[in-house]
């Protein structure tokens, strides 16, 4: 009775060793493999992994889309842009991907880059992605970087939680579109131009920097903020980073 007893305990204590040793999310980032934003990455990369170890989920990184078919993303449940455009894709990453939003096999989040619409280094807009990131293309950025005060709209999103109504973004390129995506997407945060340190012409406006497109079936957000490594020494940032991983890996 002892010994069956004991065995049991055994049993139960390995049933929990690993269960707390199986990823309860995995994780695949694409990230660019030259340019401007590899300091970005470079710093994002250690950083997600140990949030990944404190949290129970795992990441894998691409630097291209050779390998992303409907079977590969099959394998996880958050697709991570962390600063790849959205241009040169293979063709079967591409209806992958579309297919993976669509349908809601995973969540996304998008980081800077993902948002540079038109036609780009010989290649065509994406119609698709278009209409996913708001109907917006690219139009003029801010390359000596600015300093920006970004508010809050909607306080009560899972993605804002923790995060004050208004934080300072210390070092970007301030991206402008042709238009706002405001009426095509729900807005969380907006930057306000006039906050800009040094000020400038670069300027467009009403000008969204967080969104979610809530006309996909798979959770979505997209956070402009993604050039600069010093995004990682603020905690809001890190805070709002973080946020966007849980709540879109999240099906529920």
């Amino acid at each position: 009775m002892k010994k069956s007893f004991f065995i049991s305990l055994l049993s139960l204590f390995a049933f929990a060793c690993l269960a707390q040793k199986t990823p309860r999310v995995k994780v695949i980032a694409l990230y660019e493999n030259g340019g401007h934003h590899l300091e970005y990455s470079r710093v994002a990369k250690p950083w997600l992994d140990k949030l990944a170890a404190d949290s129970n989920f795992t990441v894998d990184y691409l630097q291209h889309t050779d390998n992303i078919d409907s079977a590969f993303l099959s394998n996880y449940q958050l697709f991570i842009q962390l600063d790849f455009p959205p241009y040169a894709w293979k063709d079967k990453a591409v209806k992958a991907f579309e297919q993976y939003i669509n349908e809601g096999r995973g969540g996304w989040i998008g980081f800077h880059h993902a948002t540079l619409l038109g036609e780009f280094d010989g290649y065509p807009l994406w119609p698709w992605f278009y209409q996913f990131m708001g109907q917006i293309k690219f139009k003029n950025y801010i390359p000596a970087f600015a300093k920006g005060q970004v508010n809050v709209e909607d306080k009560t999103n899972p993605v804002m939680q923790g995060i004050p109504a208004s934080f300072w973004v210390q070092k970007e390129e301030w991206y402008t579109y042709d238009k706002s995506p405001r009426p095509n997407v729900h807005v969380l945060a907006s930057v306000d131009e006039s906050s800009y340190i040094p000020g400038g012409d670069v300027k467009m406006g009403d000008h969204p920097v967080v969104w979610t497109n809530p006309a996909y079936k798979a959770r979505n957000v997209y956070i402009f903020m993604g050039h600069s490594p010093v995004l990682f020494n603020d905690a809001n940032y890190r805070r709002l980073f973080s946020n966007a991983i849980f709540w879109a890996a999240n099906k529920n």
